[in-house]
């Protein structure tokens, strides 16, 4: 578990966040309700029979939950293997599923992202040119509450 001083680490000096200028895969998770953004961008190495992240960075057009999110997750896949990167996604994905979807939102769009770069390289290797994917979250940002349900059913 992440104590306080972990969290306040990761808001005021987020791990891997930036550009890689050369990555060998672009991937972008996005919220479509608010039209936040995590990019992430990985440089990959052929290790054995898998695919290697040997290089990791993230940028994040989104709230500090999402940025202490992408800090947490990008070390967390910081040179692992595709399949191991996978297990982390699942993983991530799976406990969100006791979180509140407003809270669910921020750490779901770094894993798409994350995702979305894997997929792309595959895709990449398939197509024989770069594909930079995207993927949107499922879970909302915003709580619903009476009070912008009663404001929508007034406007019509």
């Amino acid at each position: 578990m992440i104590v306080d001083n972990e969290l306040i680490e990761h808001m005021a000096n987020p791990n891997n966040y930036g550009r890689i200028e050369d990555a060998d895969s672009i991937g972008i998770g996005e919220n479509p309700e608010n039209g936040e953004k995590v990019i992430i961008y990985i440089n990959v190495t052929k290790k054995d029979d898998d695919f290697f992240i040997e290089k990791i960075a993230f940028e994040a057009i989104a709230c500090m939950t999402t940025v202490v999110a992408g800090s947490i997750i990008t070390e967390e896949a910081k040179e692992i293997t595709f399949n191991k990167a996978e297990e982390l996604i699942a993983v991530t994905l799976g406990m969100l599923e006791q979180v509140p979807p407003e809270q669910a939102a921020c750490s779901e769009m770094v894993a798409v992202a994350l995702k979305a770069a894997m997929d792309g390289f595959k895709s990449s290797i398939e197509q024989g040119e770069k594909q930079t994917l995207i993927y949107k979250i499922e879970q909302s940002c915003s709580p619903e509450n009476e009070f912008s349900a009663t404001n929508q059913g007034e406007s019509k």
